[in-house]
């Protein structure tokens, strides 16, 4: 069986659980074509990252020469398939207001359309319910294959609507979510008599984090948090606790492992809060170096205000470093208060303050103690591998041969994963 991925932007550097993911499809002996929508460009860093951007075809590289042609040539040999994109193109853009916007991804989908019958590709699988859900279900319009959703939020949840969330889940053949708590939101934007076709395959770390025991956390000082610059990751939150935490006496160190929007915003904080020598913000950084900075640390720490599933927890998980996060979202499920880190109230400098203090004062025994824990979670709920094995179920399962009766017996089957016989 022959897979495509589509994604807006592949590789990326905030984007290696996907990479993680299609090669433990390969090694499973699943051939996967990799599509994006737009070129990385300079934001691959990592040398794996480098290397697949160099297997990956970007649509929006092609040309408008060649996006036009591939609309006129879709329009001449499948008019009616191609009135029906149309139509559903523009239904899209009204209810986002995008219109213009929903024309240009109905382009992309003829190109894509052409790209994927001409490879004999099976099954298209697209990260993300935003434009690459798009694109994929216009392009099923147009003749080509099936596909298939994998939803990581919180951007697709705060606008269900605008995003078409319902028509994009409903004519899957399944969709994927990567945490209990993601699934019971397609669940809300999708009918009841769609939900057996929902399933959780959570993202995964690779056998660079899961094979070596994880080193005791060092006598150090230093603390991190791993994401873009975003507002939703609470990168201001966090300045202002350790604020409070400079003000009571203590002595730390943050690097601030990321960019993105919020950098200059975030470096005049600092120097408003005069946390010069605290603070350090160090930019996109590779695997190996992020794995280099987790060793160094004594926690991460991440009170997002919007969250699923954070993958930079389950690396801090994995290396043995203990997490302090929110009650938001998914991470709960992986972050277990007291045993491998602390949660506390998004939006709570108070609460935040007081727990990094706790970090800084709990023994370095303990904090290992923590991050074992957290490791043992990792190895047995986020094996990059093992979750990988359990997609390839799905698209043998849901195989375009298949009918939806074999599709409900093929993942009930008594061999089948755990986590698809629930789902």
């Amino acid at each position: 069986m022959k897979i495509a991925y589509l994604t807006n932007q592949y590789p990326h550097v905030r984007h290696t659980f996907i990479r993680r993911e299609i090669a433990a499809l390969e090694a499973l002996g699943v051939e996967v074509l990799r599509f994006s929508m737009r070129d990385s460009g300079a934001d691959c860093i990592d040398p794996a990252d480098l290397k697949e951007r160099s297997q990956t075809r970007p649509l929006l590289q092609k040309g408008v020469g060649r996006l036009l042609a591939a609309v006129a040539g879709m329009f001449v040999r499948h008019p009616l398939g191609w009135m029906q994109a149309f139509s559903r193109a523009t239904r899209l853009g009204r209810r986002g207001g995008t219109i213009p916007r929903h024309w240009a991804y109905l382009a992309e989908a003829c190109l894509l359309a052409r790209e994927l019958k001409r490879r004999g590709v099976d099954h298209l699988h697209v990260h993300f319910a935003t434009n690459p859900a798009a694109v994929a279900l216009l392009a099923r319009d147009l003749g080509g294959p099936p596909y298939s959703i994998t939803i990581h939020g919180p951007e697709e949840w705060d606008r269900p609507e605008a995003l078409s969330l319902t028509e994009k889940y409903e004519n899957a053949s399944f969709v994927v979510a990567v945490s209990d708590f993601g699934r019971c939101q397609v669940w809300r934007w999708s009918g009841p008599e769609h939900w057996h076709k929902v399933h959780v395959v959570r993202c995964g770390v690779d056998e660079t984090f899961l094979r070596a025991e994880p080193e005791p956390v060092p006598d150090t000082n230093r603390l991190v948090l791993i994401a873009g610059l975003a507002p939703q990751k609470g990168h201001l939150l966090v300045l202002r606790a350790l604020a409070e935490v400079a003000r009571l006496g203590d002595d730390f160190e943050m690097l601030f492992v990321g960019d993105g929007p919020l950098r200059p915003l975030l470096e005049k904080e600092i120097t408003r809060l005069k946390l010069e020598r605290h603070v350090r913000i160090t930019g996109w950084k590779s695997n190996a170096e992020v794995r280099e900075l987790l060793s160094s640390a004594r926690a991460l720490v991440m009170p997002s205000f919007a969250e699923n599933l954070p993958v930079a927890m389950m690396e801090a998980l994995a290396t043995g470093r203990p997490v302090l996060g929110t009650y938001v979202a998914g991470v709960p499920e992986l972050v277990e208060h007291g045993v491998n880190g602390w949660l506390v109230p998004p939006g709570n400098v108070s609460a935040t303050a007081s727990a990094i203090r706790v970090i800084l004062a709990t023994a370095v025994a303990e904090l290992t103690g923590m991050g074992h824990a957290g490791a043992r979670l990792v190895a047995a709920q986020h094996d990059a591998a093992k979750e990988a094995a359990k997609l390839a179920d799905l698209f043998q399962a849901y195989a375009p041969d298949r009918s939806p009766m074999e599709c409900s017996t093929a993942i009930n089957m008594p061999h089948a994963p755990k986590v698809l016989r629930g789902s």
